[in-house]
């Protein structure tokens, strides 16, 4: 069967697929078909966000669809950037400005103050129809500078618990052992799996 992941981010298809593994289903992004129109993210939250696509991305394309909304919960900001994580620093915002304005807004407080979470929401639906709908977090702190080159978003600057590197400092592989997609999407497996015994 196929599965429609409801993104046009390579990193964040990237990483999907690789957790998505083990499952048969070939996966496609939004890039494979034509003339998909763009789902407005105007969810008040991650679930709102999440749901809207994998239910408006599925029933265009009659298709069976996952689709994520992942943000990054700063407790000193009241859990901001939380759902306005992509667009945090504004109009043409990009993973470094998004970083810039988070250290900005963190400048001068101690590490015991910087304590975050990241939290990934993943829908599955079919055919305009939901399925289930499965989430993760990892929790860990802001760091004081942006450190490391792999992963993607906030990933230079969040230290998960346990850990004395960002997530961009250490391998994908260890990433996806303990990210919050990670978490979100074996739980979505499960999901997919049960769906797709149906057809069999």
């Amino acid at each position: 069967m196929d599965l429609v992941v409801a993104t046009r981010n390579k990193d964040k298809l990237r990483e999907i697929k690789t957790l998505l593994k083990g499952i048969r289903v070939r996966v496609f992004s939004l890039d494979s078909f034509k003339g998909v129109p763009e789902v407005i993210e105007d969810g008040k939250t991650l679930e709102d966000n999440a749901i809207k696509k994998a239910v408006q991305v599925s029933k265009f394309l009659k298709k069976f669809a996952v689709a994520d909304d992942s943000g990054l919960e700063a407790e000193y900001l009241n859990s901001d950037p939380g759902v306005y994580s992509a667009r945090f620093s504004g109009k043409g915002a990009t993973y470094k400005t998004n970083n810039e304005k988070l250290l900005e807004l963190l400048k001068g407080m101690p590490l015991s103050k910087r304590k975050a979470c990241f939290r990934c929401v993943i829908a599955v639906a079919d055919k305009g129809k939901i399925i289930g709908v499965a989430e993760g977090r990892c929790c860990g702190k802001i760091g004081f500078e942006s450190k490391g080159d792999n992963g993607f978003g906030y990933d230079p600057v969040f230290i998960p618990n346990g850990f004395k590197k960002t997530f961009a400092q250490i391998s994908a592989s260890r990433k996806n052992n303990i990210s919050h997609r990670s978490i979100a999407l074996k739980k979505a497996k499960s999901i997919i799996s049960n769906h797709l015994s149906l057809f069999r």
